[in-house]
């Protein structure tokens, strides 16, 4: 049982809201836990550390999960064991904002096992769980005994008419120009992830530093709590290389692993890589038989130094490219003839396979999760199989990576997208990876544009992306960035910076870095030189294809919209569903029909089909008038009296025997007989019913 003597509570000014943080009443067994409270919305943040490395391990396994609750928002999960299950893609993507700000601060040389739990109890919609959480893993961590160079804080930023507002309500995010979620110290930003509508470079480096005012008064006020309530942090052994082996490697392998990178073809260079580190492993193996793995780490810290070093020194990047070299572009589309709009995006090593799909409204993506958002009309997803890095590798669900990657090319397009009431569609876009050398889904951006523009979307204005590098020198804060980096400048660089937008402006930006934090500097070069980048790589795409394509494919569905008086509905419906689906059956088309009354009618091929069944549906929808006019088919004769005609599925008259010709007939079958085809006008409502004339009989 806690000691609830121990219990202490914090409390601070959150953007004009109360926060509340909780440390010492729930999950004691934990290295560090807190409840954080903003209003109604209440997130619980727990960090554990093994106290020892696994046996082997030679990386830091830092795992973050994030937690959606369905009882948070008062839901019973869906599906049959009514509980939650895999995380929803919402949750992947809030663990990853909570990892990327945390992840560089820990040590170096820490590989034992470090678990962050973030749970969201109780959510209220306008008070994002998600900065809570990262706020609660700062916390967490900073009180723990767990050596970790914080704190951080974290924030939500947006735009309303040209002024920046911190975490925006849900009313203010509809209107919000930018969706900026940031994280860094007091002294440096760490974590960028952005969306914005085609935003002026100005305006988006405003909104970051105005979130990080705020994010320094988070981190005074999480130094305060730790002063309080921390833990004093453990002593650890770290893992280092030994300083006699790493000189001794220096010294007999520099110079061939030099030689060996001195080549601009990366399958030339990585062969003659490979075989001078196995020189110089077997060279050692003897020397320091124990000891191999650290003989390979110097190996890669020698490698990661000459070749920063020839970017740093002498603007040499490992391709042969300048610093804003953008690597060789082509493209293409319309390659896959039955699919309803396609494209391949190529820069460098690098290529996006990327395709479009069109559907109904209705086949929109549901969501079940925390948010108030009830289905995604717009759907972007990334896939990364093992051979398009030349990888023996089986096929996988998406990853975190995929999933991630996903979510910022869908970011990036959104601001674009056609409203449904201009083009009624429900989007797919997949971008599959067919080969990469780093910044994939920048290509996976770009590809998808191009896709969109080839399956006829009329969207607003072409996209484009870039990744941005960056190698700082430590001490003397002198820095270099990269245009377009490849993926051994992102594998040995400080900075993977990737910028999205058209012509006029950005729609998304990510940041990761390895360092610890980014000055106001660095992101204004980087965003400037970005947007060079970007409309070079746009203007490659617009030779391939210049505009839009005027007409969908002809596999594509053709799509009419338009309203009825929603009280109609269960008469379009019917009792079952009959009058729907006679309606389906007879046009062979698709109906979808929403509260408010907005019709779609899909057909594949003529849309005259699509056209007959919006006439149905609106003459069912429709209350009689005296003067309309209908065709309708004769359903039943009374001979001597006159032949009832339904002129609209459910709704019937009759034609007087006196009213079937302007001369006189004995009876109806001299004229009429069931299932003619016949144009009617109303000339008469009653309490009986409907009196129609025969105006003509149709063949």
């Amino acid at each position: 049982m806690p000691n609830l003597e121990n219990a202490k509570v914090f409390k601070t000014d959150y953007a004009g809201r109360e926060l509340i943080v909780e440390i010492g009443k729930y999950a004691e067994q934990a290295n560090g836990a807190c409840l954080v409270r903003c209003g109604d919305t209440a997130v619980n943040v727990t960090v554990c550390m093994a106290e020892k490395p696994r046996e082997g391990m030679d990386f830091f396994p830092l795992s973050v999960d994030y937690e959606e609750k369905m009882f948070a928002v008062g839901k019973i999960p869906g599906g049959f064991k009514k509980r939650e299950g895999r995380a929803s893609d919402k949750a992947i993507l809030v663990s990853r904002l909570i990892d990327r700000p945390i992840r560089p601060l820990f040590p170096k040389g820490i590989f034992n096992d470090v678990v962050v739990v973030a749970t969201a109890l109780s959510v209220d919609p306008d008070i994002a769980p998600e900065p809570l959480a990262m706020i609660g893993s700062s916390v967490a961590l900073s009180i723990s005994d767990i050596p970790w160079a914080g704190p951080t804080g974290s924030v939500i930023v947006g735009m309303i008419d040209g002024e920046y507002v911190i975490n925006p309500t849900v009313e203010q995010k509809a209107k919000s120009d930018i969706h900026l979620s940031l994280a860094g110290t007091k002294d440096a930003i760490l974590m960028i992830e952005a969306g914005a509508n085609e935003v002026s470079d100005s305006q988006m480096v405003g909104a970051i530093m105005y979130g990080h005012e705020e994010i320094k008064k988070v981190c005074a006020f999480v130094e305060e709590i730790a002063k309080v309530a921390g833990k004093p942090k453990k002593e650890m052994e770290l893992y280092h290389i030994p300083e006699e082996l790493d000189e001794a490697v220096k010294a007999y392998g520099y110079d061939k692993l030099y030689a060996a990178l001195d080549t601009f073809d990366r399958q030339e260079r990585q062969t003659r890589q490979e075989a001078a580190e196995a020189e110089i492993i077997e060279h050692f193996s003897e020397i320091y038989p124990d000891q191999i793995r650290e003989v390979k780490d110097s190996i890669y810290y020698i490698v990661k130094n000459i070749v920063r070093a020839k970017i740093f020194d002498n603007g040499i990047r490992p391709d042969g490219r300048t610093l804003k070299e953008v690597r060789p572009i082509w493209c293409e589309h319309g390659v896959l003839p039955r699919v309803h709009g396609s494209a391949v995006f190529t820069r460098g090593q690098t290529q996006a396979l990327t395709t479009c799909t069109l559907g109904m409204l209705g086949e929109a993506q549901r969501m079940e999760g925390l948010d108030e958002e009830e289905e995604k009309r717009y759907m972007h997803q990334y896939n990364f199989p093992g051979y398009c890095t030349g990888e023996a590798k089986a096929l996988r669900s998406p990853g975190r990576r995929e999933i991630g990657h996903g979510a910022l090319a869908e970011r990036a397009l959104v601001p674009v997208i056609p409203e449904p009431d201009k083009f009624p569609y429900a989007i797919r876009v997949v971008s599959d990876i067919m080969s990469s050398n780093g910044s994939s889904s920048m290509a996976s951006v770009c590809g998808s544009t191009m896709a969109l523009m080839d399956a006829g979307v009329p969207i607003k204005a072409p996209v484009a992306g870039c990744a941005m590098g960056l190698i700082k020198d430590p001490e003397t804060g002198k820095y270099v960035i990269m245009t377009d980096i490849q993926g051994l400048e992102d594998f040995l660089g400080d900075m993977d910076f990737k910028v999205a937008g058209t012509e006029k402006g950005i729609t998304a930006i990510q940041m990761d870095i390895k360092i610890k934090g980014i000055s106001e500097e660095i992101m204004l070069d980087a965003i400037a030189q970005a947007q060079e980048g970007r409309r070079h790589i746009l203007g490659k795409m617009l030779e391939c294809i210049p505009a839009v394509n005027e007409e969908l494919s002809l596999y594509a569905p053709k799509i009419v919209t338009f309203k009825i008086n929603p009280e109609k509905i269960g008469d379009v419906v019917g009792k079952q569903g009959k009058v729907i689906n006679k309606i389906i059956e007879q046009t062979g088309t698709k109906i979808d029909i929403e509260e408010d009354g907005t019709v779609c009618v899909a057909c594949y091929g003529d849309i005259a089909n699509a056209e007959r069944a919006k006439a149905i549906v609106e003459s069912i929808a429709h209350d009689p008038e005296v003067g309309d006019m209908f065709v309708g088919v004769v359903v039943r004769i009374l001979s001597k009296v006159g032949a009832f005609v339904e002129f609209a599925p459910g709704k019937d008259g009759m034609v007087h025997i006196s009213r079937l010709s302007e001369k006189r007939v004995n009876q109806v079958e001299d004229v009429l007989n069931i299932g003619d085809k016949v144009k009617v006008e109303i000339i008469k409502i009653g309490e009986k019913g409907i009196d129609l004339k025969l105006l003509e009989k149709m063949d």
